[in-house]
């Protein structure tokens, strides 16, 4: 559909303003040319799309031109977007296909030059991202930002290289943006003078408010498993010109309920100035990140929605460049194909590659925490059989795994409590940041099935039972899949209900399990090289002798 010249008339939400007025909006070739006062106009609302300020489209997994079909009926037309997944498995090649594959459709996708890759050195991750690299990447237009420090350990510390890359986004004229879990006082205000702007990862508001005060932008993030709305939208009562909303990662069965217009819509609800959540919604990324996106000003991008009211905020119509992109909750939006490119290079396992010999009666064990990507260290007897340390599922204490994509390697092996798992196992070959396939189970021989299920596949999610097996592939890096994105929903929805039907509690369980193998993260997580404190940023033992 070609861009149109057209008018349309309706109740006009003027953000900066703070005002709503009857108008009308004329847009010639993809560009608001006026903006009119009219005595009267049709009840339903206009005003500037909806903007996710952090996300990790290959969290959807989905391709950025199929994340696009699915977002815009809710009203988003650009995303501010971390490529740091692919970068880990591909590293530039593997940006340049998410830039690729983004300009194959009208939404507007900005993406970052990745930061962390790899994330730690305590992983194997399949490139390495340098700072010729960033470099390379901050001179392409295209690319907005430095994207999430994550070593704030390195900032801290003003580790050479990690200062050199926010040095290349700050001789470029970008943002640099953060990831400081929990980093408060003194510490915080170290991070964030070093040039860090944002940070998604705050969990209370006193970390958050900390981080206001030295001038850093807080963004509220809501996701498929981390969820800090409820924590921190009282925020935006007092600080909403530094704020904004994003999702970080949200797989596709949430992608498909909604996106940003549901925390618009709560923020509101729970009695938040329209204009103060409009703000951190739609305006304050395209200022931040100098994106190419429509403010509903005379000269802008014609990227505007049409609402019903601003209650509900249920999306009639989105534009984006003066084309219709959803209408009445249908995405117009084709689906196109993708051509699959990957990395992955390890055999099957047998379930004696997970045995792990008992070297004393008491284990670390990793209390995941549903909704939260920090996890606990918990100190527990081991359950042993035969001389070997073996999952309990009647404690809830599983086998958690991570297996080497890259190489033929032994997989690393601990436990995990908060799974729930009764039988069988999941495997994902999403496990941040590194990527390697991270499994959790009952037993050895259900590990290996899963594992051997995301090898087959070359990437991919699967679950096991004792009588049954599902897997969506991943053929695109083993992150995502190049399929009709509401059906590889249908498919996640699919194996999300086995997982629960094998016993697990978690809200969702695949997307917990991607995050344990996150070092970055504290308290204790687990890498293809073994059990990972980090807190003390250093490897630890399975036993304590």
């Amino acid at each position: 559909m070609d861009n149109e010249n057209f008018s349309i008339a309706g109740q006009i939400v003027d953000i900066a303003g703070r005002t709503t007025y009857p108008g009308r909006i004329v847009v010639e070739q993809g560009i608001i040319s006026s903006v009119e006062t009219l005595e009267e106009a049709p009840p339903h609302y206009l005003l500037p799309g909806f903007v996710d300020a952090h996300i990790h489209i290959e969290s959807s997994l989905l391709v950025p031109s199929e994340f696009a079909r699915l977002a815009v009926p809710f009203g988003t037309v650009a995303t501010v977007s971390d490529p740091h997944e692919i970068g880990n498995v591909l590293g530039l090649d593997g940006v340049r296909y998410m830039l690729a594959n983004g300009e194959q459709v009208p939404f507007k996708f900005y993406f970052g030059a990745p930061s962390c890759v790899p994330a730690t050195p305590f992983e194997t991750a399949g490139a390495t991202i340098d700072v010729a690299g960033v470099t390379e990447l901050l001179a392409d237009k295209r690319i907005k930002y430095l994207a999430e420090m994550m070593n704030w350990p390195g900032v801290l510390a003003r580790d050479p290289e990690v200062m050199a890359k926010i040095a290349a986004a700050q001789q470029a004229g970008k943002p640099v943006d953060g990831h400081a879990p929990g980093l408060r006082g003194e510490q915080a205000r170290q991070y964030i003078a070093a040039g860090i702007s944002t940070d998604h990862e705050c969990f209370t508001a006193e970390e958050a408010l900390d981080k206001l005060r030295h001038g850093m932008y807080v963004q509220i993030r809501e996701g498929s498993a981390a969820r800090n709305f409820a924590a921190l939208h009282p925020l935006l009562h007092q600080h909403a010109h530094q704020m904004m909303l994003c999702s970080d990662d949200k797989h596709p069965d949430s992608l498909i309920e909604g996106h940003i217009d549901q925390l618009v819509r709560r923020a509101v609800a729970a009695g938040i100035d329209v204009y103060k959540v409009l703000q951190a919604a739609c305006v304050n990324p395209v200022k931040h990140y100098s994106l190419q996106v429509g403010l509903l000003q005379p000269g802008d991008p014609a990227d505007f929605i049409v609402v019903n009211n601003l209650q509900e905020f249920r999306v009639l119509q989105t534009y984006i460049d003066g084309q219709l992109v959803a209408k009445d909750g249908r995405s117009l939006l084709s689906h196109l194909p993708a051509e699959p490119v990957n990395q992955f290079a390890c055999s099957p396992k047998r379930a004696a590659d997970f045995a792990l010999p008992a070297k004393g009666k008491t284990i670390k064990v990793i209390e995941a925490l549903d909704g939260e990507l920090v996890t606990n260290r918990l100190d527990l007897p081991a359950t042993i059989v035969n001389g070997l340390a073996v999952a309990d599922p009647q404690r809830d204490i599983l086998k958690l795994t991570v297996v080497n994509r890259y190489a033929d390697v032994p997989p690393a092996v601990a436990f995990i409590k908060g799974f729930g798992l009764q039988q069988g196992a999941l495997a994902s070959s999403v496990g941040h940041d590194s990527h390697n396939i991270t499994a959790v189970g009952v037993d050895d021989e259900s590990l290996a099935r899963a594992v051997n299920l995301v090898i087959a596949n070359r990437g991919g999610l699967a679950a096991v039972g004792p009588d049954t097996e599902q897997v969506l592939p991943l053929p695109v890096a083993g992150l995502m899949s190049n399929r009709d994105g509401y059906e590889v929903a249908q498919d996640y929805i699919a194996l999300d209900r086995l997982s629960k039907e094998l016993g697990s509690s978690l809200r969702a369980p695949f997307m917990t399990l991607s995050f344990m193998a996150l070092l970055v993260i504290p308290a204790l997580k687990l890498s293809d090289k073994g059990l990972f404190d980090g807190e003390r940023f250093a490897f630890t033992e399975v036993f304590d002798h």
